[in-house]
């Protein structure tokens, strides 16, 4: 019986391969070494067929998976039928499949009785891959040369026999060795969990049942994406936003473009419209460009979709080469992981067109990567790398979510005992900042701050940040957050630091990052003032912002609402302002030569 006349037997597969994507993931953090894997979560799992394409994914980042069959293909344009028992395929080559340098992939074949049935896929951000900064990926890069080693679709393994020469090549091209191969060995225990598991399933199902079923799975993800897609509005919906800048040209904006074209069951999204690659390091490939507009449309579809193959025939995504979206030779992309965060809040803007009861306004932009590099006494490297996770907007239906991944990633913040015990760093706070979430009707999630002290006698401090300039912008009448903030030596003499960094520290001195707060969702006069109250007892807005943001008038010795007070503040907050009908965005103040659309 076919799996597609035996449901009972294809669920009982269904949640048995996806069970097994996420036995690679739990073994990938259980057996990793960086503190960016383990406890940053930044890396993915996944399994594909026979011929590449994939079917199950683990518990893992967006942001990894839609790249996924990009990389996977790569392997098979430079190895064709070539591909044998006991190999096991690594790259990172942006432009030969990868997405930046950090991001390694390995890729096994799984055979079972000489027949391959399957390829385990695995992804890890490294800590470091070379280049000219410690952790490889410095926002003010200006050509991939100098953002490290670059590694094309080769055998790692073949036969099962390590390739030393390129275990040797990577080695002396790393600062932390001991770190990156304690990660790849990771990520291949990952793939002879995902062997085991498929030797089951074969013995199980026979390999021709494995392969009906994964064939079903794929279709069975595409029908449910044609059907959640067809009761959509047909029509043409886009959004421009800018990135604040590229870390080399400060102060020019950089224009973000996205138009869905939906039609029936098909939605095709163009990137056309978005500025042309830039000179620093947040070129994105058209894989994560792709993987970005994937997340977005996922956000928006019900939830039981895989994502894979099938999902993936559905939507298509283009973008012109030589853009941001689709970067060509020689752009530097080691700091592309802020376009890809800004891309999915650029996509969900245009989909809120669409189905405007299912997307949040912005987030915060993104997690804040900051990393520090040096060396000890003895000239032993140290390298810190963390990616800092802060606010969703507010949605049309409650308060956007704090101390949460964006969309885009899974990430975690780094735990404080951990980053102390591994690194030359002390954290002297780390809490949310009052207000600083955009007021709505449902108020955005409320940005925090993170405080640093350098204990060793110097390193280079790298920042990755974005939503200092171009604030997150709030939907349906509900207000942007706030913007970002670096700070350099808050504690004495503070100096502002642009949203994007590279530069030394000495010693003492300390480093402030504020994630910006999420935007707002409707009309701020409309939210509960007992929803207010509760926020400024929870230190998330100050009694100012409360009578001044929210036209809500509390007496803070009784911690009470004046009702009265507030019916004839928010008539006249009401009466003053320049709109009745609440706007489709609210956006901050933007820089000169940023002009929205719409």
């Amino acid at each position: 019986m076919s799996a597609a006349r035996d449901p009972i037997a294809f669920e009982l597969f269904k949640n048995a391969i996806f069970s097994l994507a996420d036995e690679m993931a739990l073994t990938v953090s259980r057996t990793s070494y960086s503190a960016v894997v383990k406890s940053g979560l930044d890396y993915s799992t996944s399994l594909a067929d026979a011929d590449g394409r994939m079917v199950a994914q683990g518990l893992t980042m967006p942001a990894h998976l839609g790249s996924m069959p990009t990389a996977l293909g790569a392997v098979f344009r430079h190895f064709g039928n070539d591909i044998r028992p006991g190999d096991v395929y690594i790259l990172n080559d942006p432009f030969d499949g990868g997405m930046h340098l950090p991001d390694i992939f390995l890729f096994k074949p799984i055979f079972v009785n000489g027949e391959r049935i399957a390829f385990a896929c695995t992804i890890c951000h490294h800590t470091d891959v070379g280049g000219r900064v410690a952790g490889s990926n410095a926002a003010d890069s200006t050509e991939i040369y100098q953002e490290g080693l670059r590694i094309p679709p080769l055998r790692y393994y073949e036969g099962g026999v390590r390739n030393e020469a390129v275990h040797k090549i990577i080695e002396k091209n790393v600062r932390v060795p001991v770190l990156v191969f304690g990660d790849l060995r990771a990520q291949l225990s990952a793939c002879y969990t995902a062997e085991q598991g498929l030797d089951e399933f074969v013995r199980t199902y026979g390999a021709d049942g494995v392969r009906r079923h994964m064939q079903e799975v794929i279709d069975y993800s595409e029908r449910l994406t044609r059907a959640a897609l067809r009761d959509l509005p047909d029509g043409v919906y886009d959004f421009v936003d800018w990135i604040d800048d590229d870390g080399v040209e400060f102060g020019k904006p950089i224009r973000l473009k996205v138009t869905f074209t939906k039609t029936g069951d098909r939605l095709a999204a163009d990137w056309t419209g978005t500025a042309p690659q830039v000179r620093g390091a947040i070129n994105n490939t058209l894989s994560f460009t792709s993987a970005a507009t994937y997340c977005a449309v996922k956000s928006v579809l019900p939830g039981d979709i895989p994502t894979n193959e099938g999902f993936f025939r559905v939507v298509t995504v283009t973008a012109p080469e030589g853009t941001i979206a689709n970067a060509v030779l020689p752009a530097s992309s080691g700091a592309r992981g802020i376009t890809g965060f800004r891309m999915t809040d650029c996509a969900l803007g245009a989909l809120a067109k669409m189905c405007p009861d299912r997307v949040c306004a912005a987030t915060d932009g993104g997690n804040v990567g900051v990393s520090l590099g040096g060396y000890y006494a003895d000239r032993k490297p140290f390298i810190y790398v963390d990616f800092g996770c802060s606010a969703w907007g507010g949605r049309p239906f409650a308060d956007g979510v704090e101390g949460n991944a964006h969309p885009f990633s899974n990430n975690s913040v780094s735990p404080v005992e951990m980053m102390e015990a591994e690194s030359p760093l002390q954290l002297l706070a780390f809490e949310y900042v009052n207000d600083g979430a955009g007021a709505g009707k449902f108020r955005g999630g409320v940005p925090y701050r993170r405080d640093y002290r350098l204990l060793a006698d110097e390193a280079v401090l790298q920042v990755r940040n974005d939503r200092r300039a171009v604030r997150p912008f709030g939907l349906r009448g509900g207000e942007p957050g706030q913007p970002s903030l670096n700070l350099l030596n808050f504690h004495s003499r503070p100096e502002p630091l642009t949203s994007k960094v590279t530069r030394t520290m000495r010693k003492g001195e300390t480093f402030r990052y504020e994630t910006a707060g999420g935007g707002g969702w409707g009309d701020p006069l409309e939210r509960d003032p007992a929803r207010v109250l509760k926020d400024v007892r929870n230190e998330f807005v100050s009694a100012e912002s409360a009578r001044e943001r929210y036209g809500v008038v509390l007496d803070p010795e009784r911690w009470t609402v004046d009702e009265a007070a507030t019916a004839a503040l928010r008539a006249a907050l009401r009466a003053r302002r320049g709109w009745t009908k609440p706007p489709f965005i609210t956006r901050g103040p933007l820089p000169a030569g940023a002009i929205p659309e719409d």
